[in-house]
């Protein structure tokens, strides 16, 4: 048997994907966290597919599909909020009308250019292991945009998760901060592409912060937690993907499910 599969971190490929794939689980961590409280779970999934209608746009004009996806994933965002703000459609039906534009529009190009093909199902189903220097840099520039933007106005996106009404009386701008809270979300979808792909994104997004909200722990260890799901999942399913030859979006996933399961049947022992 090769030794060298046991030693995956010698390959500048490897140590590329478990950095890219840190960066894109602590996003995906605290994003994730302040959606489920703000019970908007389901605009990461709309998004994400709706990133798929940029990501075949990229790939029909021969441009980096992860800037494509991001512009498309803005407009959609700036789309969300315009039907919200005019009461044109509800929040859950204005999701559900840029998800089908998307995702059609994509099904449209990838018709016009001869079908599927193994870059497309690359940014479906992510690869990490194939993140190239370029995409790592993208990852870690979007990723710090979003990691600060945290930092910096947490507490004003925890007044607004909580009681927006409140925020907005004691002076929050929350129409301002909802639209920038989504944009956020759109850059994270973006970052979990190469990781995780389009279809699988909305896991990464929302069960490490369920994982971490069943201990009953404060905000404060509740984020950590979070973060602590999100990490070692990834860092463990990229690194036993590459010494099994499993897929690892897929592997990313069944570790987290199976922390969330682990976690449910703590909470009933306890």
């Amino acid at each position: 048997m090769n030794i060298e599969i046991f030693n995956p971190f010698a390959y500048q490929f490897f140590q590329n994907a478990i950095l890219g794939g840190i960066i894109v689980a602590l996003v995906c961590g605290l994003v994730g966290l302040f959606l489920i409280l703000k019970k908007e779970a389901m605009l990461g999934d709309g998004l994400s597919h709706t990133a798929f209608g940029g990501i075949a746009l990229g790939l029909l004009l021969g441009i980096n599909p992860l800037i494509t996806a991001l512009a498309v994933s803005v407009l959609a965002v700036f789309a969300i909020s315009y039907m919200r703000r005019k009461k044109i459609a509800p929040s859950d039906s204005s999701v559900a009308v840029m998800l089908a534009i998307g995702f059609s529009t994509g099904l449209i190009i990838i018709s016009l250019t001869g079908g599927f093909n193994i870059d497309l199902f690359s940014y479906l189903f992510g690869s990490i292991l194939t993140i190239s220097f370029s995409d790592l840099l993208l990852v870690s520039i979007l990723g710090a945009i979003v990691l600060l933007f945290i930092c910096i106005f947490h507490r004003e996106l925890l007044s607004m998760v909580f009681d927006e009404e409140s925020a907005r009386i004691i002076g929050i701008p929350t129409k301002r901060f909802t639209i920038l809270f989504d944009l956020l979300i759109a850059i994270t979808i973006v970052l979990s592409i190469k990781v995780i792909g389009t279809i699988l994104v909305v896991a990464l997004l929302v069960i490490p912060g369920l994982c971490a909200l069943k201990l009953n722990l404060s905000f404060k260890k509740t984020l950590l937690a979070t973060t602590l799901f999100s990490t070692l999942s990834t860092t463990i399913g990229i690194i036993l993907s590459a010494i099994f030859n499993i897929v690892t979006a897929g592997f990313i996933v069944f570790i987290l499910a199976t922390a969330f399961l682990l976690t449910i049947t703590y909470k009933k022992l306890e």
